[in-house]
């Protein structure tokens, strides 16, 4: 009898060795890296794409507005007269590419575009998301009686962007965005047609549901003849039932990756700038 309890007990001890060598194994299973989120709630910075994409089988219908300029004052209305807006379809292939269309009053410009993920923030891991952006766009405001020898081609600009972004904190994330655009037609005869521009944009977190946004772009090779500016903004993102709201003055009326890098007419020190909002539709297909 005695030797048979002992057997009994030296089992139920193996067995709790056993159960805690199971459990430690549950314990340090690898459940993959984590990764870093919502660096930025918007699509956008202000002007410059930000690195979130749409995910998966979403269609976003984003409506973005941009009164004229605010500094003939009354008598366009501050702006309300000389307004354009843009009309945008973004649809998520996958969680990591997106593609879209979209048409702009101003230049009368059609666009497509395709946004893909090359890589994303680690919390422990590496630092950085990057996403590459490209842009094709057409002018269809170029007047061939204006300008005789004018093709299909003259219209179509072009525009590449590489993302890099790290979020710091809850509150803090920053942007890097060297950009290259090439433009068929050019508006000064000392323009170079291919132009490279850095941009850097940030967003910080002031309060559960509204941060602020910044975003510069530094033209590296601009014409010296040239009367456009290097575009900079100013907005805030106000999150609103899942969705944001994003409202901002910048000193670039166009919002076509083309015109704001390259045609921003307006000079902050003149009080020559612009306000402007998107707003966007999520739907689930």
């Amino acid at each position: 009898m005695k030797k048979i309890l002992l057997a009994l007990f030296l089992c139920s001890i193996q067995s709790m060795f056993s159960q805690d060598d199971l459990l430690d194994e549950i314990d340090s299973e690898d459940t993959g890296p984590s990764y870093a989120t919502a660096a930025f709630k918007g699509l956008k910075i202000v002007n410059f794409e930000s690195t979130k994409l749409v995910s998966k089988n979403e269609l976003f219908f984003v409506v973005a507005h941009r009164f004229g300029t605010v500094k003939n004052g009354i008598d366009d209305f501050f702006g309300l007269d000389g307004a354009v807006t843009q009309l945008k379809l973004i649809y998520g292939v996958t969680d990591g590419i997106d593609i879209g269309v979209a048409r702009s009053s101003f230049q009368k410009t059609y666009g497509a575009h395709i946004k893909y993920r090359l890589t994303r923030q680690q919390t422990n891991g590496f630092p950085f998301t990057i996403v590459g952006y490209n842009l094709i766009t057409a002018n269809t405001d170029l007047d061939k009686d204006l300008l005789p020898k004018l093709e299909f081609s003259n219209r179509l600009s072009y525009v590449s962007q590489i993302l890099i972004s790290r979020k710091f904190n809850k509150k803090l994330s920053l942007e890097l965005a060297p950009s290259f655009l090439h433009e068929n037609y050019v508006r000064f005869d000392d323009q170079d047609n291919s132009q490279f521009i850095m941009g850097i944009g940030g967003r910080y977190k002031i309060t559960k549901r509204i941060s602020l946004n910044m975003d510069y772009g530094y033209h590296v090779n601009r014409s010296d003849s040239s009367t456009f500016k290097n575009p900079f903004s100013v907005g805030f993102d106000v999150e609103t039932g899942g969705h944001v709201f994003q409202l901002h003055f910048t000193n670039a009326q166009p919002m076509f990756e083309n015109g704001f890098l390259g045609q921003g007419s307006g000079d902050w020190g003149d009080g020559d700038f612009f306000f402007g909002f998107n707003i966007s539709r999520v739907f689930n297909l």
